[in-house]
């Protein structure tokens, strides 16, 4: 899957500032003033320090007239303090400016209610309290001496807020604060292997990629017996916070492929719909999993293929021309969008490919504008997409630190090498949080955040270079400096080399919701050779070690390693090996 395919020719998670001084935590009491009778608050701000960072907590309680949406204020009083992530309000900051805007479901706020919102946030100078709030733009002041507890020690991740939201409600990153789900029936395939034990604890995705997936094929290779309900209860048994499904059975499915080719014809939406996404979305809905943060991965390869990968483009496929012109991914994608981000802790991610992909111009606004449209299709809306994923089950790396793309070598741009080839990036991190931003511009929400599938990108081991390559020429200088070790930045499928990338970690950098483990290390991209199958999977030339290549990777060999199943089944030489490569090193 993700065959390179082109055109020839500040999320609100801020970064981090750094550690300081311990300040301690404390609380403050505003109380509003007498002088405006309609709008009349009283707000606690209670924190809990560590070392560069603190949690939030804001309970504000609307002690005036009812309120039907309000917007709550306040000044940092340190220019270091930082709001990272936050929950059950729409944060912002601007210098030292905070706003919280109310969510849909805490919007009314009756005459002495109390709503409870907060954040996570980080300092370098020092972390005093803010001494002055607003709500609805009318000052709350007043105050009391802030009491200071005791200092506590720094978690070794994002800590959990020390209110959580009401259950069902949206928060601004489901990753941030609680652990992930474990797949046991990975995690047991992991164990199976020496030293896999190492990585066997990461939370990892359940791949939907056919009707049966709901309930459970026990008799597959590529999927277990569990099915959705199965992995959620599972879930709630492991006291996880959240879980994440990739949603993957369009019509006519990953278009301008064959190894990850599905059951449904182009013709078969209304089959989509009734037999796929609704039974997900009533199993997903049930209130017994309402404490779950359910994340939806949606329909990987599909939207950018339209994209790129029509009549007449390099590669352009009749199947892809055929779910253009009928909007099966365009009107799918929507129904899903609509139908999963109906139910209150459900999250939608839609695959946006990556960098090797839609990097360039002629690639780049048109598929931010095609995703836009299928966000929208369907009776859906944009508030039904919570973020993009990049790199789902690819190989591209997620910083290239010996290259910058305004580089330059003998007068030429690296630009011009063979490998980045007119390209805009040169790796994911770049590509996602620049790609972030012109979703924005295209109409969707400014708080999306991004998801970068760093399961086998990190090209550690021996081949990795330590520094840029000679500068005798634009390609020397690339090649020899380049992380990705690929023969070319289009081949996709089981890539020989490659490595375990960063480990699942939540707000890792602006914009970035999470590094994530979509693919399942271990599971293969495809058959090197001809297997019969009963899960509608064909076999493609990309994962045959043989095969010369094509016009989408510029004619060069696949890469792939020998002797891989079907896409989905184990495939224990290439766990091997992306463990010996893992970077950072096992």
């Amino acid at each position: 899957m993700n065959v390179w395919r082109r055109l020839s020719g500040q999320r609100r998670a801020l970064a981090l500032a750094g550690a300081g001084a311990l300040v301690a935590g404390g609380l403050v009491t505003l109380p509003v003033t007498v002088a405006h009778a309609a709008t009349q608050c009283d707000v606690s701000y209670t924190t809990s320090d560590w070392p560069g960072g603190f949690t939030a907590t804001v309970n504000i309680k609307n002690v005036g007239d009812a309120l039907n949406g309000w917007t709550l204020g306040f000044t940092f009083p340190d220019g270091s303090q930082r709001v990272q992530q936050g929950w059950s309000a729409r944060w912002a900051q601007s210098g030292q400016n905070v706003t919280a805007q109310n969510e849909s479901w805490n919007a009314s706020l009756a005459s002495g209610a109390t709503t409870s919102i907060g954040f996570n946030g980080a300092w370098s100078g020092s972390n005093p309290k803010p001494t002055s709030f607003t709500l609805n733009g009318v000052t709350c002041n007043g105050g009391t001496t802030p009491t200071t507890p005791p200092p506590t020690t720094p978690p070794p991740t994002t800590p959990p807020p020390t209110t959580p939201p009401p259950v069902g409600s949206k928060v601004d990153n489901p990753y941030a604060g609680v652990k992930g789900y474990v797949n046991p029936e990975w995690k047991a395939k992991a164990d199976a292997e020496p030293g896999g034990s190492r990585v066997s604890n990461n939370p990892t995705a359940v791949w939907l990629d056919r009707i049966a997936a709901i309930n459970g094929t026990p008799d597959s290779s590529s999927n277990g017996a569990f099915g959705v309900r199965n992995h959620l209860d599972e879930a709630l048994k492991q006291g996880a916070g959240y879980i994440q499904f990739v949603i993957y059975n369009l019509p006519g499915r990953d278009c301008a492929a064959l190894a990850s080719n599905g059951e449904l014809g182009p013709d078969e939406l209304p089959r989509y719909k009734a037999q796929y996404i609704d039974p997900i979305a009533a199993i997903q809905a049930d209130p017994k999993y309402a404490s779950l943060r359910i994340i939806n991965i949606i329909e990987i390869d599909s939207l950018p293929n339209l994209v790129t990968n029509t009549s007449g483009q390099p590669g352009g496929t009749a199947m892809c021309d055929t779910v253009k012109a009928n909007g099966a991914y365009v009107n799918g994608v929507g129904y899903a969008l609509a139908k999963l981000g109906a139910i209150g802790n459900v999250y939608n991610y839609i695959d946006a490919a990556h960098h090797g992909w839609i990097g360039w111009d002629s690639n780049f606004g048109p598929t931010a504008d095609m995703l836009k449209s299928a966000a929208v299709a369907s009776g859906s809306t944009v508030r039904n997409v919570h973020g993009f994923i990049v790199n789902t089950a690819n190989y591209s790396a997620l910083r290239e630190p010996h290259i910058k793309i305004t580089d330059t070598v003998n007068s030429q741009t690296v630009r011009q090498s063979k490998w980045i080839d007119w390209n805009q990036y040169v790796d994911e991190l770049s590509f996602a949080q620049a790609f972030r931003d012109k979703l924005v511009s295209v109409g969707f929400e400014s708080n999306i955040g991004m998801l970068i599938d760093t399961s086998r990108n990190g090209w550690g081991g021996t081949a990795r270079p330590t520094g840029p390559g000679a500068s005798t020429s634009v390609d020397t200088y690339v090649n020899g400096g380049r992380i990705d070790r690929r023969l070319h930045a289009g081949n996709w499928c089981n890539q020989a080399g490659a490595g375990l990338g960063e480990r699942p970690k939540a707000a890792p950098e602006p914009g970035i919701d999470a590094y994530v483990w979509v693919k399942p290390p271990g599971e293969s991209d495809g058959s090197s050779t001809l297997i019969p199958n009963n899960e509608g999977k064909g076999f493609d030339r990309m994962c045959d070690p043989t095969y010369t290549g094509n016009a989408r990777n510029g004619n060069s060999m696949s890469g792939a390693l020998p002797n891989a199943p079907i896409s989905g089944a184990w495939f224990s030489a290439q766990f091997q090996e992306l463990m010996r490569n893992a970077y950072p090193a096992l």
